[in-house]
């Protein structure tokens, strides 16, 4: 079973060319069987072809008496069938014993988001007159000007930045790349950083604001990340979490407030001021408009004001 899920990994890696992110998430699945048909098994972990449909649903009944979510349930099987597919394209198995399993039914939950005033007070908690403050800035604008995953955001490259043009490459799920437009106060802000930028790779100083002890100046090219860490290296997401979560306590936010919420306001705002679906739906680099759609339910004061004014009888 070790070998055969490697194997799988190794598949998704190279012949189905996953994202990082997506690729960690099949291998904590797989890890997560994997221990439990250990444990079933008396220590022995069971070969593939061993493995049964019934033996399956006790796996699905475990992570429910463990109160996993629904949505982690579901995610989990998808990737079970994945799995044995594939063991029956490599012929380590002959029938799919996940295939019978029904995902738990999910309840989609709203997304949370931001007020536009209070994405007014986190964009302007940190110093503007500070090297890490301009930092923190031009990327909170950033991410909420083009609606970007966080792990998004941490790849960008220098290449990826056209600023008089008002575009950012982004390499969204999937390595799927999609321009997003950045305006006038992200533009700004990025520029502010950009002459940072410079300096802190020229070794004259760092993020923190401080003079440097003079070193031999870092490589800069098309390649290199636009937003650096105190190293001068490429931020991490853990990192911008991190920043986030500092500014959303001086700004005194809603503790849900999380990097994947500026996202969702950004696409909320959107819908209210008239933006129409699809056009967000590829502003974000949704696949499918289905996904889009969970922000039509929340997105509901500008519907309303159409509606009154429109409607004969609304009032």
């Amino acid at each position: 079973m070790i070998k055969a899920a490697a194997r799988f990994l190794q598949y998704l890696l190279v012949e189905r060319n996953v994202s990082e992110m997506t690729l960690k998430s099949y291998h904590e699945d797989m890890e997560a069987l994997i221990e439990y048909l250990t444990d079933s098994h008396q220590k022995r972990c069971p070969r593939p072809d061993e493995i049964s449909t019934l033996e399956l649903r006790g796996y699905v009944a475990a992570m429910h008496e463990a109160a996993y979510s629904r949505a982690t349930i579901a995610r989990r099987l998808a990737s079970l069938r994945s799995f044995f597919r594939f063991g029956q394209r490599d012929g380590f198995v002959k029938e799919n014993p996940a295939k019978p399993l029904r995902n738990p039914r999910t309840q989609r939950s709203l997304p949370y988001f931001l007020s536009t005033d209070d994405v007014e007070r986190l964009l302007s908690t940190p110093p503007a007159l500070e090297p890490l403050g301009m930092r923190d800035r031009a990327i909170l604008e950033t991410m909420y000007s083009a609606g970007l995953r966080v792990g998004e955001l941490v790849a960008i490259n220098m290449g990826d930045v056209q600023l008089k043009e008002g575009i950012i490459r982004v390499r969204g799920k999937g390595r799927k790349e999609r321009f997003s437009p950045l305006g006038s106060f992200a533009v700004k802000a990025v520029n502010r950083w950009l002459k940072l930028r410079k300096e802190i790779l020229a070794g004259t100083l760092n993020v923190a604001g401080s003079p440097t002890k003079p070193r031999r100046p870092l490589p800069d090219s098309p390649n290199a990340p636009l937003f650096l860490n105190k190293y001068g290296k490429r931020l991490t997401t853990r990192s911008v979490g991190r920043m986030l979560e500092k500014h959303i306590n001086e700004a005194g936010l809603d503790a849900r407030t999380t990097p994947h919420t500026l996202r969702h306001s950004f696409a909320t705002h959107l819908l209210d001021n008239g933006a129409d679906i699809r056009s967000v739906q590829e502003l974000l680099g949704h696949k499918s408009l289905v996904t889009t759609q969970i922000y039509t339910h929340v997105s509901t004061a500008k519907f309303r004001e159409i509606y009154e004014k429109a409607h004969p009888r609304a009032k």
